[in-house]
């Protein structure tokens, strides 16, 4: 006879279920982290629009309406599924600071999860992301 026994099946699905249960873990990480860094390159292009709008303007008052950014996307990523949101937090003729906030329910949820970068290129993170600016954990 040929075929599969029920014994066989078995033994597939379980080999399957523990591949399944160790590449997921690793995959979530691998989002976390590619999150953590797209939101870090977006607020380095945030930074660099504050400084062109400023060059131009000769402040920085102005670049955002209510925190919202209006010289730069909103959200990161900038495409797809938001993960941050960023956030002009204070702007001054001379000064600026601004923020990743991440999106509730998304991979990085939980407010204390934020990035922040100054106009002096002071770079701080919060909760899980304290030491992101060096490198994105995983989780």
């Amino acid at each position: 006879m040929h075929g599969f026994t029920l014994i066989e099946l078995m033994i597939a699905v379980v080999v399957v279920a523990i591949l399944a249960s160790i590449a997921y873990p690793s995959y979530q990480g691998y989002l976390r982290r590619n999150a953590c860094e797209a939101a870090k390159a977006s607020l380095t292009g945030l930074a660099n629009a504050m400084e062109r709008f400023r060059a131009q303007q000769g402040t920085y008052v102005g670049a955002a309406t209510d925190g919202v950014p209006n010289i730069y996307a909103t959200q990161s990523p900038e495409q797809g599924t938001a993960q941050f949101n960023l956030v002009v937090g204070n702007a001054t003729a001379t000064t600026f600071s601004i923020s990743a906030t991440p999106v509730q329910g998304g991979l990085w949820g939980g407010a204390a999860n934020t990035l922040t970068l100054t106009s002096t290129g002071v770079r701080s993170g919060g909760a899980s992301l304290v030491n992101a600016w060096d490198r994105c954990p995983s989780n």
